[in-house]
């Protein structure tokens, strides 16, 4: 039987706001990370019970030097700050304690004690799919990303993320395209949640905070320091009942969120690339390693279908108009990846154009919109590529980077 003081026994409505200062002071003593945090909620029960222990039971717990933290004097001024925060219109703290706290995340290793959340808390309890991939992607890459994610939100899947450029911005972009009538989306930072990193995505923060939810556990301020992020990927594969890895190298974070859902029991999917291409050389690892390779959108439904029993909502009735996400940029306007050395030998317009077309063949039509370009105009720059041995014309009149 559970003690009437555990973390588990002591799960209440989130509406009961008494202890959230004590909450915040526990999430807050420096050098005291979650797992002995819970070491101490185990111990004494809720957090007020742990202030009011004395000096001896806590270090018998964490230490003496642990105890002499948790004893010393809050800090007021963060309390306060975080709890004005929380006063805000779609702000939210999440504890252990709290009914509304996602169950999902209680199944990883190293769950967080609280959790901030700016929009829909409830979409943290709803079936999700991660997906990830690398910052500097291809236009390809993003394309696919946003398509797959857009489809899965369409099935009533919540698509989590990071946020970050490149492939996570995509897969938030395409969930939210998905309308009102999708799973949205859930973007997990590694900063604090009243700091957006990096600033380019501000305005898809705030299009996610007003349709879905921005999720983080670090305390308000927090700036992007590196080590955070590793943490922030486990909370992305804690959260989703997979994670679909899109892009990426041998040495990107996001394999470090499938090794992270492999290790939780969460189903890992990767799409395949070039055997070309740097950036598909991770997902082919993946693959090997015993990744689900997918195609469609569709592989990822059967999936998620035949092993967790996951039902996917009736389809809406036709003739409803989706929400498109305002002010979201379109997968044509992505950025283009950055050219390699051999492009940079060649002319600014040919090398823009080289790093756009990535290593998957395309067709002309969607490469002169990718590239804001005519078509006339881009074969006047594609023809001296082809002829150089940039290039090489595929079946069907497409292009392929050599």
């Amino acid at each position: 039987m559970i003690a009437p003081d555990s973390p588990s026994a002591a799960r209440t409505s989130s509406a009961d706001t008494d202890d959230r200062a004590d909450w915040l002071r526990l999430s807050s003593i420096p050098g005291l990370g979650p797992e002995r945090q819970r070491n101490l909620l185990a111990a004494f029960g809720l957090p007020r019970h742990i202030f009011a222990a004395s000096r001896s039971a806590l270090a018998a717990v964490v230490g003496s030097e642990a105890a002499d933290a948790l004893l010393a004097a809050p800090a007021p001024d963060w309390i306060e700050r975080a709890l004005a925060w929380a006063a805000e219109p779609d702000s939210h703290l999440l504890t252990l304690a709290d009914e509304a706290y996602p169950r999902s995340l209680l199944d990883i290793a190293d769950p967080p004690v609280l959790l901030y959340v700016k929009g829909n808390p409830a979409l943290l309890q709803q079936p999700a799919i991660a997906l990830v991939g690398a910052r500097s992607a291809t236009a390809q890459g993003e394309a696919n990303a946003e398509a797959f994610a857009r489809s899965l939100a369409a099935q009533g899947l919540t698509i989590v993320s990071g946020l970050a450029l490149g492939i996570d911005a995509a897969a938030h972009r395409g969930a939210l395209a998905a309308g009102e009538a999708g799973g949205s989306t859930l973007a997990v930072i590694g900063t604090g949640i009243d700091r957006i990193y990096p600033a380019r995505n501000a305005a898809l923060a705030r299009e996610i905070a007003r349709c879905g939810a921005i999720v983080s556990e670090f305390p308000l301020g927090m700036p992007p320091l590196q080590h955070n992020f590793p943490r922030r990927n486990r909370l992305i594969a804690g959260l989703a009942q997979g994670v679909l890895v899109v892009e990426a190298a041998l040495n990107s974070g996001s394999l470090i969120s499938a090794r992270l859902a492999t290790e939780s029991g969460r189903e890992v999917f990767a799409i395949p690339g070039s055997i070309h291409s740097p950036l598909s050389r991770g997902c082919h690892r993946l693959i090997r390693e015993g990744a689900k390779l997918v195609e469609t959108a569709e592989d990822v439904i059967e999936e998620l279908r035949g092993r967790l029993g996951w039902q996917a909502p009736p389809a809406p009735a036709r003739g409803g108009r989706p929400r498109r996400a305002g002010g979201l940029r379109a997968a044509a306007d992505t950025p283009a990846p950055p050219p390699t050395q051999a492009a940079l030998a060649l002319g600014d317009e040919a090398a823009r154009v080289l790093g756009i077309i990535g290593h998957d063949p395309v067709d002309i039509d969607t490469l002169a919109q990718r590239c804001g370009l005519t078509v006339d105009a881009l074969y006047a720059i594609l023809l001296p590529l082809e002829l150089d041995g940039h290039l090489a014309r595929l079946p069907g009149g497409r292009l392929q980077r050599i």
